[in-house]
C-alpha cells in the first residue's frame, strides 16, 4: 500500500505556469459571422488571465502525474489539450472538464490498497457545477477523487478519472469571475439576479447557457423566465460582432413566440450581459438570421436593485416614529401604541401598514391607518417582522408543538374585528432551528434567513414561492453563505448583498457585509456595543445602534447620527 503524498512541488508547479494577459489576443470579429464560431470572439478577452500548464515529465512517478493532471486543469486553452495529455487516449475522448470545478484549500495524493489506484484527497472550499453554480462549503469539508493509472509508452497515464477539473482556490480567484444572470419576479416588474462562476474568458456564451438552463436550485419556482423550458442555443458561441451580442436559438421556438416574449428574451440578455463592456446590444437569431423584435413600448423594463426610500421607521419616547435626515417625527396617520411598548418595527413598502414586536418578543402586532393596533400572533419568540412588496407581513417563530414555522399576515385593507388573511409555512430545511432573523428581498421573491441549531448558525437565502395572486405558498431549499462570526442578525444592503453582525451590548461588534458575488465574508469596522443593524441603498447606508444613539457607516468607521432612537428600519 503506497503511503500518503503531500502536494509536494505544488508551488513549484504553480510558478511554472506562466500567467498572461491575452492582450495580443483579443479578435472582435468585423464582419458577419461565417461558419462556426468560437466563444474566444465573445465577451472581453483582453483582461482574460490565462495559465499555461506543463507538460507532462518522462519519468514522472504515478503521484507526480495526478498532481500535474490536475495543475493543468487550471489551463483551459484548447479544450484542455495540455491537460488530457496527461490521460490515456481513451481517457483523453471521455474526460469532460467542465462537468464541474472542486475548488480546494489543499490537496495531497493518497494510496489506497487497489494497485495502481489513488485518491487525490481535496480539502474543499466550494464546488461549481456545470451551469456555475457555486456551493460553498466550510473548512473541514473533504473530498477524495479515485484515479486509476496505468503505463503507456512506459509513462505511467490517468485511465479513469471522474469528469471535471480541480484547482486550489487561489488560482480560482485569479481564473473565475462571479457575474448575475437575470430572471424576473412573477410579475416580470423586477430582475432577480442569480450569480453565477465563469470562466473570465468564455463568459458571454457560459451566462447565456445557463440563462436558457433556468435559475439555480434555490430561486425555481421563485423566479420566471421569458426564455421557455427547452430552448437551447442553436450553435456553440455567442459572438460579439460590432458590440453586439448575436444569440442564436432554437429557431422555432423563437420564431412562434410573441412580440412580447422576445422583448422579455432580449431584455433579459441585455441585462444579463450589462457587466459585459464589450457589449452593447443583443440580437436574437433563428438560424444565423436576424428576428426583428419590435419595442412598442408594451413590456416595461424590469427594475433592478429596487431602491428604498431614505426614511425609517422606528421607535422613540416608547411610541412609533418616522427618522428621516435625522428628524424623528410621527408616523403619518397611525395611533399612538406607546401603551404597547412596541419594539423591532416595520413598515410596509406598499402601504401605510406597520408592523411590529412587544419587547418580550412574543406578541406581533399590526396597525393599519384608522384602526388600532390588532394583535395577529402570540409565540414563544419572534423574529422581526418584514413586510413584502406584495403587503405580506413576515415573521417566524415556534408553533404550538414547538415546530418552526414561518408566519405570513396580510393586515392591510382588512376591516377591524375582521380575519387577517395568513399563510402558515412548515419548510422541511428549518425544521429543529431557531429562526433568529427572516428579512424579505426589496423584489419580493427571496427571504434572509438567520437560524441556529445545536448552537451552530446559518445564513441562508431561500425563495419564496407564491400563488397567482402573490400569496406565500413555500420557500425553496435555501443556499447557504459563509460568515466569519455566527450573526444574529442581518439586513438586505442590495440586491446582492447582505449585512449581518452578532450584536453586544457590552462588546466590540464586528458587522459583516456577505456578497453572493463573493466567496468571503468582508468585515466593517468594528464598533462597541452594537445591538441592532438596519441598511438603505448600498453598503455607505448602513446604520447601527448603541447604547450611545444611532450610528452610520462612514470610511473605515462609524459617525454618530442621532440619540434617543432605537430600533430603525428601512421599509421593507
Amino acid at each position: 500500500m503506497r503511503g500518503a503524498r503531500t502536494l509536494t512541488g505544488l508551488a513549484a508547479a504553480l510558478l511554472a505556469l506562466v500567467l498572461v494577459m491575452l492582450t495580443s489576443c483579443a479578435q472582435i470579429p468585423r464582419s458577419g459571422p461565417v461558419g462556426k464560431s468560437t466563444d474566444e470572439s465573445a465577451g472581453k478577452p483582453n483582461n482574460a488571465p490565462v495559465f499555461f500548464p506543463v507538460a507532462p515529465r518522462a519519468g514522472a512517478g504515478p503521484e507526480s502525474v495526478i498532481e500535474d493532471f490536475y495543475l493543468a486543469g487550471s489551463g483551459y486553452e484548447d479544450d484542455y489539450a495540455v491537460a488530457r495529455q496527461y490521460l490515456t487516449q481513451a481517457a483523453s475522448v471521455k474526460w469532460k472538464p467542465d462537468q464541474r470545478v472542486l475548488v480546494f484549500r489543499s490537496a495531497r495524493v493518497v494510496g489506497t490498497a487497489v494497485e495502481n489506484v489513488f485518491n487525490y484527497e481535496l480539502d474543499l472550499a466550494y464546488s461549481v457545477d456545470a451551469d456555475g453554480i457555486a456551493t460553498q462549503l466550510p473548512e473541514g469539508s473533504k473530498e477524495r477523487i479515485p484515479a486509476t493509472l496505468t503505463k503507456v509508452d512506459g509513462e505511467w497515464r490517468i485511465a479513469q478519472i471522474p469528469d471535471g477539473t480541480a484547482i486550489p482556490e487561489e488560482t480560482f480567484k485569479v481564473i473565475y469571475g462571479s457575474y448575475p444572470i437575470y430572471f424576473y419576479d412573477p410579475t416580470f416588474t423586477y430582475a432577480v439576479p442569480d450569480v453565477r462562476w465563469f470562466i473570465k474568458k468564455k463568459t458571454v456564451k457560459a451566462m447565456t447557457s445557463a440563462l436558457l438552463g433556468g435559475p439555480a436550485p434555490y430561486l425555481k419556482g421563485a423566479v420566471v423566465s421569458a426564455f421557455p423550458s427547452g430552448m437551447k442555443l442553436a450553435r456553440e458561441s455567442v459572438p460579439v460582432v460590432s458590440g453586439a451580442a448575436q444569440v442564436d436559438l432554437s429557431a422555432k421556438d423563437l420564431v412562434e413566440a410573441s412580440n412580447e416574449d422576445r422583448l422579455r428574451m432580449q431584455t433579459q440578455l441585455a441585462l444579463t450581459f450589462r457587466s459585459q463592456p464589450d457589449v452593447i446590444n443583443v440580437e436574437l437569431r433563428a438560424n444565423q438570421d436576424l428576428v426583428r423584435v419590435e419595442d412598442n413600448g408594451s413590456v416595461l423594463p424590469p427594475v433592478r436593485d429596487k431602491d428604498v426610500p431614505a426614511r425609517q421607521i422606528a421607535v422613540s419616547n416608547n411610541d412609533l416614529v418616522r427618522l428621516e435626515n435625522n428628524k424623528v417625527g410621527p408616523l403619518p396617520d397611525i395611533q399612538s401604541v406607546s401603551a404597547l411598548s412596541p419594539r423591532l418595527p416595520a413598515e410596509s413598502p406598499v402601504s401605510q401598514t406597520a408592523a411590529f414586536l412587544n419587547p418580550g418578543r412574543t406578541t406581533l402586532y399590526s396597525i393599519v391607518p384608522g384602526q388600532p393596533a390588532r394583535t395577529l400572533t402570540t409565540r414563544a419568540s419572534l423574529s422581526r417582522p418584514s413586510f413584502d412588496r406584495y403587503d405580506w407581513l413576515w415573521a417566524a417563530g415556534p408553533g404550538g408543538n414547538g415546530a418552526t414555522e414561518v408566519l405570513a399576515y396580510r393586515p392591510a385593507g382588512i376591516a377591524e374585528g375582521a380575519n387577517v388573511p395568513g399563510v402558515t409555512l412548515t419548510p422541511a430545511w428549518l425544521a429543529g432551528r431557531k429562526v433568529k432573523e427572516f428579512r424579505i428581498s426589496r423584489e419580493g421573491t427571496r427571504a434572509l434567513v438567520i437560524s441556529e441549531l445545536n448552537g451552530k448558525t446559518s445564513v441562508q437565502i431561500t425563495g419564496i414561492i407564491r400563488t397567482g395572486d402573490g400569496t406565500p405558498r413555500d420557500l425553496t431549499a435555501p443556499i447557504t453563505l459563509q460568515t466569519a462570526h455566527d450573526p444574529d442578525q442581518g439586513v438586505w444592503v442590495n440586491d446582492t448583498t447582505v449585512a449581518v453582525m452578532k450584536g453586544s451590548a457590552s462588546e466590540n461588534v464586528t458587522p459583516e457585509l456577505v456578497s453572493l458575488t463573493s466567496s468571503a465574508p468582508q468585515p466593517l469596522a468594528p464598533w462597541p456595543g452594537l445591538t441592532a443593524l438596519s441598511a438603505g441603498n448600498g453598503p455607505a447606508e448602513i446604520f447601527g445602534q448603541s447604547a450611545e444613539g444611532i450610528f452610520q457607516r462612514l470610511g473605515n468607521g462609524w459617525s454618530p447620527q442621532i440619540k434617543g432612537v432605537i430600533d430603525p428600519s428601512f421599509v421593507g
